[in-house]
Protein backbone atom coordinates (compact mmCIF):
# COMPACT_ATOMS: atom_id res chain seq x y z
CA UNK A 1 0.00 0.00 0.00
CA UNK A 2 1.32 3.46 -0.91
CA UNK A 3 2.53 5.59 1.99
CA UNK A 4 -0.11 7.90 3.37
CA UNK A 5 -2.92 6.05 1.61
CA UNK A 6 -5.88 5.41 3.92
CA UNK A 7 -7.67 2.10 4.20
CA UNK A 8 -11.15 2.65 2.86
CA UNK A 9 -13.81 0.66 4.69
CA UNK A 10 -16.11 -1.65 2.75
CA UNK A 11 -19.06 0.27 4.12
CA UNK A 12 -19.91 3.93 4.54
CA UNK A 13 -20.31 5.58 7.94
CA UNK A 14 -24.03 4.81 7.61
CA UNK A 15 -23.36 1.12 7.12
CA UNK A 16 -24.10 0.96 3.38
CA UNK A 17 -21.69 -1.07 1.27
CA UNK A 18 -19.62 1.04 -1.14
CA UNK A 19 -19.33 -0.09 -4.75
CA UNK A 20 -15.92 -0.21 -6.40
CA UNK A 21 -16.29 3.17 -8.13
CA UNK A 22 -17.39 4.93 -4.95
CA UNK A 23 -14.56 3.33 -2.98
CA UNK A 24 -12.01 4.70 -5.46
CA UNK A 25 -13.46 8.21 -5.21
CA UNK A 26 -13.61 8.14 -1.41
CA UNK A 27 -10.14 6.67 -1.10
CA UNK A 28 -8.68 9.30 -3.40
CA UNK A 29 -10.39 12.28 -1.80
CA UNK A 30 -9.48 11.10 1.70
CA UNK A 31 -5.91 10.49 0.64
CA UNK A 32 -2.92 12.79 0.95
CA UNK A 33 -0.44 14.43 -1.41
CA UNK A 34 -0.56 13.50 -5.08
CA UNK A 35 -3.34 10.95 -4.54
CA UNK A 36 -5.75 13.51 -3.14
CA UNK A 37 -4.71 16.17 -5.65
CA UNK A 38 -5.35 13.86 -8.61
CA UNK A 39 -8.76 12.84 -7.26
CA UNK A 40 -9.67 16.47 -6.64
CA UNK A 41 -8.72 17.45 -10.20
CA UNK A 42 -10.87 14.61 -11.58
CA UNK A 43 -13.74 15.72 -9.40
CA UNK A 44 -13.42 19.34 -10.50
CA UNK A 45 -13.42 18.35 -14.17
CA UNK A 46 -16.56 16.26 -13.64
CA UNK A 47 -18.38 19.03 -11.77
CA UNK A 48 -17.33 21.65 -14.32
CA UNK A 49 -18.99 19.62 -17.10
CA UNK A 50 -22.14 19.39 -15.03
CA UNK A 51 -22.06 23.10 -14.12
CA UNK A 52 -21.58 24.15 -17.76
CA UNK A 53 -24.54 22.06 -18.88
CA UNK A 54 -26.68 23.46 -16.08
CA UNK A 55 -25.85 27.14 -16.71
CA UNK A 56 -26.55 26.69 -20.43
CA UNK A 57 -29.93 25.17 -19.58
CA UNK A 58 -30.88 27.97 -17.20
CA UNK A 59 -28.93 30.89 -18.60
CA UNK A 60 -31.40 31.83 -21.34
CA UNK A 61 -33.89 33.00 -18.72
CA UNK A 62 -31.31 35.42 -17.36
CA UNK A 63 -30.17 36.73 -20.74
CA UNK A 64 -26.58 35.84 -19.80
CA UNK A 65 -24.27 34.41 -22.45
CA UNK A 66 -20.66 33.91 -23.41
CA UNK A 67 -17.80 34.46 -20.99
CA UNK A 68 -20.10 35.69 -18.23
CA UNK A 69 -22.11 32.48 -18.30
CA UNK A 70 -18.96 30.37 -18.42
CA UNK A 71 -17.58 32.26 -15.41
CA UNK A 72 -20.65 31.27 -13.39
CA UNK A 73 -19.97 27.63 -14.29
CA UNK A 74 -16.33 27.85 -13.18
CA UNK A 75 -17.32 29.45 -9.88
CA UNK A 76 -20.01 26.86 -9.26
CA UNK A 77 -17.68 23.95 -10.06
CA UNK A 78 -14.93 25.29 -7.81
CA UNK A 79 -17.25 25.82 -4.83
CA UNK A 80 -18.93 22.46 -5.38
CA UNK A 81 -15.54 20.72 -5.43
CA UNK A 82 -14.59 22.29 -2.11
CA UNK A 83 -17.93 21.23 -0.62
CA UNK A 84 -17.66 17.63 -1.82
CA UNK A 85 -14.10 17.25 -0.52
CA UNK A 86 -15.19 18.64 2.85
CA UNK A 87 -18.17 16.27 3.08
CA UNK A 88 -16.79 13.12 1.45
CA UNK A 89 -16.65 11.44 4.86
CA UNK A 90 -20.43 11.85 5.07
CA UNK A 91 -21.10 9.96 1.83
CA UNK A 92 -23.45 7.09 2.78
CA UNK A 93 -23.38 5.11 -0.45
CA UNK A 94 -27.14 5.33 -1.03
CA UNK A 95 -26.50 6.38 -4.64
CA UNK A 96 -23.59 6.47 -7.06
CA UNK A 97 -20.84 8.73 -5.80
CA UNK A 98 -20.91 10.82 -8.98
CA UNK A 99 -24.68 11.33 -8.64
CA UNK A 100 -24.20 12.51 -5.07
CA UNK A 101 -21.33 14.83 -6.02
CA UNK A 102 -23.11 16.34 -9.02
CA UNK A 103 -25.95 17.53 -6.78
CA UNK A 104 -23.47 19.93 -5.19
CA UNK A 105 -22.68 21.44 -8.60
CA UNK A 106 -26.37 21.85 -9.45
CA UNK A 107 -27.02 23.51 -6.11
CA UNK A 108 -24.12 25.93 -6.62
CA UNK A 109 -25.35 26.82 -10.10
CA UNK A 110 -28.82 27.58 -8.73
CA UNK A 111 -27.39 29.75 -5.98
CA UNK A 112 -25.05 31.69 -8.23
CA UNK A 113 -27.60 32.26 -10.97
CA UNK A 114 -30.05 33.50 -8.38
CA UNK A 115 -27.57 35.97 -6.90
CA UNK A 116 -26.45 37.07 -10.37
CA UNK A 117 -30.01 38.08 -11.31
CA UNK A 118 -30.30 40.51 -8.41
CA UNK A 119 -27.02 42.21 -9.29
CA UNK A 120 -28.85 43.79 -12.24
CA UNK A 121 -32.51 42.75 -12.21
CA UNK A 122 -34.82 43.74 -15.05
CA UNK A 123 -37.55 44.63 -12.52
CA UNK A 124 -37.70 45.38 -8.82
CA UNK A 125 -39.54 42.97 -6.56
CA UNK A 126 -42.17 45.58 -5.76
CA UNK A 127 -43.04 46.33 -9.39
CA UNK A 128 -45.84 44.71 -11.38
CA UNK A 129 -45.87 44.41 -15.16
CA UNK A 130 -49.38 43.17 -15.91
CA UNK A 131 -49.48 44.92 -19.30
CA UNK A 132 -46.84 42.54 -20.66
CA UNK A 133 -48.52 39.41 -19.32
CA UNK A 134 -50.52 38.66 -22.52
CA UNK A 135 -47.31 38.58 -24.56
CA UNK A 136 -45.54 36.50 -21.91
CA UNK A 137 -48.37 33.94 -22.01
CA UNK A 138 -48.50 33.87 -25.82
CA UNK A 139 -51.98 35.37 -26.18
CA UNK A 140 -53.13 35.82 -29.80
CA UNK A 141 -53.01 39.60 -30.51
CA UNK A 142 -56.38 39.31 -32.26
CA UNK A 143 -57.96 38.13 -29.01
CA UNK A 144 -56.07 40.46 -26.68
CA UNK A 145 -59.04 42.81 -26.16
CA UNK A 146 -61.19 39.85 -25.18
CA UNK A 147 -58.47 38.59 -22.88
CA UNK A 148 -58.30 41.93 -21.07
CA UNK A 149 -61.56 41.10 -19.25
CA UNK A 150 -60.00 37.91 -17.93
CA UNK A 151 -56.86 39.83 -16.99
CA UNK A 152 -58.92 42.29 -14.94
CA UNK A 153 -60.63 39.43 -13.11
CA UNK A 154 -57.31 37.76 -12.52
CA UNK A 155 -55.82 40.91 -10.99
CA UNK A 156 -58.81 41.23 -8.65
CA UNK A 157 -58.46 37.59 -7.61
CA UNK A 158 -54.73 38.06 -6.97
CA UNK A 159 -55.50 41.03 -4.71
CA UNK A 160 -58.48 39.51 -2.92
CA UNK A 161 -57.96 35.74 -2.75
CA UNK A 162 -54.23 35.22 -2.28
CA UNK A 163 -52.20 35.60 0.88
CA UNK A 164 -49.45 38.22 0.82
CA UNK A 165 -46.83 35.50 0.39
CA UNK A 166 -48.75 33.78 -2.43
CA UNK A 167 -49.32 37.11 -4.15
CA UNK A 168 -45.64 38.05 -3.99
CA UNK A 169 -44.51 34.77 -5.51
CA UNK A 170 -47.23 34.70 -8.20
CA UNK A 171 -46.54 38.28 -9.31
CA UNK A 172 -42.76 37.77 -9.30
CA UNK A 173 -42.75 34.54 -11.34
CA UNK A 174 -45.84 34.78 -13.56
CA UNK A 175 -46.27 38.54 -14.04
CA UNK A 176 -42.69 39.84 -13.85
CA UNK A 177 -40.86 36.75 -15.11
CA UNK A 178 -38.38 36.54 -12.21
CA UNK A 179 -36.46 33.25 -12.50
CA UNK A 180 -37.22 30.70 -9.80
CA UNK A 181 -33.57 30.51 -8.71
CA UNK A 182 -33.47 34.28 -8.22
CA UNK A 183 -36.60 34.16 -6.09
CA UNK A 184 -35.12 31.41 -3.95
CA UNK A 185 -32.17 33.70 -3.14
CA UNK A 186 -34.31 36.80 -2.59
CA UNK A 187 -36.72 35.07 -0.20
CA UNK A 188 -34.18 32.80 1.48
CA UNK A 189 -36.41 29.84 0.60
CA UNK A 190 -36.04 26.70 -1.53
CA UNK A 191 -37.38 25.55 -4.89
CA UNK A 192 -39.88 23.04 -3.45
CA UNK A 193 -41.43 25.58 -1.07
CA UNK A 194 -41.86 28.13 -3.86
CA UNK A 195 -43.29 25.52 -6.23
CA UNK A 196 -45.84 24.57 -3.54
CA UNK A 197 -46.82 28.20 -2.90
CA UNK A 198 -47.20 28.88 -6.63
CA UNK A 199 -49.29 25.72 -7.08
CA UNK A 200 -51.63 26.76 -4.25
CA UNK A 201 -51.90 30.29 -5.65
CA UNK A 202 -52.81 29.05 -9.13
CA UNK A 203 -55.42 26.70 -7.68
CA UNK A 204 -57.08 29.59 -5.80
CA UNK A 205 -57.01 31.84 -8.86
CA UNK A 206 -58.49 29.17 -11.10
CA UNK A 207 -61.29 28.60 -8.61
CA UNK A 208 -62.04 32.33 -8.54
CA UNK A 209 -62.17 32.57 -12.35
CA UNK A 210 -64.44 29.52 -12.54
CA UNK A 211 -66.75 30.94 -9.87
CA UNK A 212 -67.18 34.20 -11.80
CA UNK A 213 -67.70 32.44 -15.12
CA UNK A 214 -64.50 33.54 -16.88
CA UNK A 215 -63.32 29.99 -17.52
CA UNK A 216 -65.01 26.59 -17.48
CA UNK A 217 -64.53 23.99 -14.78
CA UNK A 218 -63.04 21.08 -16.71
CA UNK A 219 -61.95 19.08 -13.68
CA UNK A 220 -63.05 15.42 -13.71
CA UNK A 221 -66.30 14.83 -11.85
CA UNK A 222 -66.54 12.19 -9.13
CA UNK A 223 -69.24 9.62 -9.75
Amino acid sequence: MAAGRPIVPATSPGGTALDAEAAVWVEGLLGVGDIREAATVRLYELLLRVARAEVRRRGSKLRVTGAELDDLAYQAAADATVAVVAKVGEFRGDSRFTTWACKFAIFEVSSKIGRHFWQRPAVAMGEEDWDRLPNRLGVDPAREAEWRDVLGALRRAVDEDLTDHQRRIFVAIVVNGVPLDALVVELGSNRNAIYKTLFDARRKLRAALVTHGYIGDDRPRQS
